[in-house]
């Protein structure tokens, strides 16, 4: 309804402000859906700013840097999902059995139990 839309519905700053990468995988998504943005409303794209600490991994993406890594990632959905593999592996709900993990990644299973307790 052109009556009640207002400028704010097709601005976001949020993607101007770094995201916290201090967790297990030292990196962090901002979403921009239109939940935050309702301008996205029925265009059927949305964005996201991914923050990469320079020991984080995100994806396939590693910074090897020395400082902080950005990212910016535009996505054909007005409000796709997120998955992120650690979590849904080794902080499943139901527990995935370690061995059937360290039998998928091919590591003994200690490893796994090392990067569980991360999580």
């Amino acid at each position: 309804d052109p009556k009640i839309v207002q400028a704010s519905d097709f601005s976001f700053n949020g993607l101007l402000i770094a995201g916290n990468m201090l967790n297990a995988i030292g990196s962090r998504v901002t979403p921009v859906v239109v939940a935050q943005l309702p301008g996205l409303n029925t265009l059927g794209i949305s964005v996201a700013r991914i923050d990469i600490a320079p020991w984080g991994l995100f994806h396939f993406q590693c910074n090897v840097g020395q400082g902080n890594a950005v990212a910016i990632a535009a996505l054909s959905s007005q409000n796709p999902g997120v998955i992120t593999t650690a979590n849904a592996v080794f902080k499943a709900n139901p527990d995935i059995p370690s061995d059937l993990i360290a039998n998928a990644f091919q590591v003994n299973r200690n490893v796994i139990y090392q990067i569980q307790s991360r999580f």
